[in-house]
């Protein structure tokens, strides 16, 4: 008798594995789109917080506020097994280094119908792998 359901996502990139009930739980696997050079824009979620969970290598998350034209950056070097939530109504990204894997969690359908894109000027692009650096020098 199995009573536990098993999940797992190895290929690059992100996907939604479990989808249930208006939640959903996905991984994201590193892939070159998601290295700080390659971040032209940002996303956000008007309907859903959404969880993210480091369970492997290194990344960065970016939480990020826009007003009047201005990019203000908000940045964590993630831990592995720490929960970080970013509200909804609030521009995000994710920068990884290879080998990083990441847990995230939301309601269900997000990845279909609920986002926006804010595309990064090349100043702000700049300006963004400038700060995820310098955090990432701390360390």
């Amino acid at each position: 008798m199995e009573l536990i359901e098993t999940y797992r996502h190895s290929a690059p990139g992100y996907d939604p594995t479990f989808i249930s009930d208006g939640w959903q739980a996905a991984f994201l696997n590193y892939a070159p789109a998601e290295a700080l050079e390659s971040i032209v824009k940002l996303d956000i979620h008007h309907l859903t917080d959404e969880v993210f969970v480091l369970l492997e290598g290194h990344a960065v998350l970016i939480a990020a506020a826009i007003t009047e034209g201005t990019v203000r950056y908000d940045l964590r070097d993630m831990v592995p097994g720490v929960i970080y939530n970013i509200p909804r109504e609030t521009w995000h990204k994710i920068a990884m280094q290879e080998g990083s894997r990441v847990c995230i969690v939301e309601k269900s359908g997000t990845h279909v119908s609920d986002f926006e894109f804010y595309d990064l000027s090349a100043r702000e692009q700049r300006q963004l792998q400038e700060a995820v650096r310098n955090l990432t020098c701390q360390r």
